[in-house]
């Protein structure tokens, strides 16, 4: 099985985040490659998931494809052969695609269906997530009333992002686009719950990134409703009160958490069988919920 960590091609290299590499075409479009990179408490390990990259890949355009009816997206239709050579187009099947360059929002738009991960400590805290007040009385994992939109702002590399309030948003993008991000995030996730819980899977929460095109309109981008952007939860498993076992790497944080290690690079070395089977947990929610 092949593993791509880090892609060398013929194309300038414009960005290598912490799993994707991302190439000039000119100045309309570039080439986003999906690595198989860890990247777990924001640093990126030098041992890869097998086959993530194209299991994230064809979730992501399953998604980009069944949301087009809420909003657009940065996909286009030109072929890896269009733009790359033979072998490199060979080698990058099912892990590249072809994207509109677009000038991206500095602000992360989540969405929260239950109450978990950095919105359960704020919770905690002050009894709110993100200015927006919630019961006094509720669990761990427990579904809210209604999804919230609870957004973040973009870190820079190494950094975490940290949850802003929606008039953070309306100062950061402006009020009408800040309204529109939110009100086509909670359409999409409404969307997607619907479908994800027809398939006996329970999407948590989930983070979302949008552009603008050259028209200044509104454009969904990076990834959607990947393992790496959102908890996806097995229905049958799920119980208010625990923490309910997820589809995605959630295996490697759970094992890091056991170790001497303080979340700073060099990244400890994670046992194979531990990389496997997260790999059969991205597989698996995908045979579930894009079949």
């Amino acid at each position: 099985m092949h593993s791509n960590l880090q892609t060398k091609l013929s194309l300038p290299l414009l960005h290598r985040g912490k799993v994707r590499d991302i190439f000039d075409i000119d100045k309309d479009n570039m080439l986003i490659v999906t690595t198989d990179r860890l990247s777990a408490f924001d640093v990126v390990f030098d041992q890869p998931i097998p086959e993530k990259g194209k299991i994230l890949t064809s979730i992501a355009d399953y998604w980009f494809e069944k949301t087009k009816h809420i909003i657009q997206n940065h996909l286009t239709s030109i072929k890896l052969q269009e733009i790359l050579p033979s072998h490199e187009a060979e080698a990058l099947k099912g892990r590249a695609i072809v994207v509109k360059k677009l000038k991206p929002l500095p602000i992360e738009a989540v969405i929260r269906g239950y109450l978990i991960g950095s919105g359960w400590k704020e919770y905690l805290e002050s009894g709110s997530v993100c200015g927006i007040g919630l019961p006094s009385d509720m669990a761990l994992a427990e579904k809210l009333e209604y999804p919230i939109f609870t957004p973040s702002s973009k870190a820079a590399a190494g950094d975490h992002d940290t949850n802003i309030s929606f008039s953070s948003v309306e100062s950061l993008v402006g009020e009408d686009v800040a309204e529109q991000i939110k009100r086509t995030s909670l359409a999409i996730y409404n969307f997607a719950a619907k479908h994800a819980i027809s398939r006996g899977v329970i999407i948590a929460d989930t983070k979302l990134e949008f552009g603008l095109d050259s028209e200044n309109k509104l454009t969904l981008m990076d990834e959607i409703l990947t393992p790496d952007s959102s908890r996806f939860w097995s229905l049958s498993d799920y119980a208010p009160g625990t923490s309910p076992k997820s589809f995605d790497k959630q295996i490697i944080r759970d094992y890091l958490e056991t170790l001497d290690w303080n979340k700073a690079p060099p990244a400890p070395t994670i046992p194979e069988s531990v990389m496997q089977k997260t790999a059969e947990k991205y597989r698996s929610i995908q045979s579930i919920l894009c079949s």
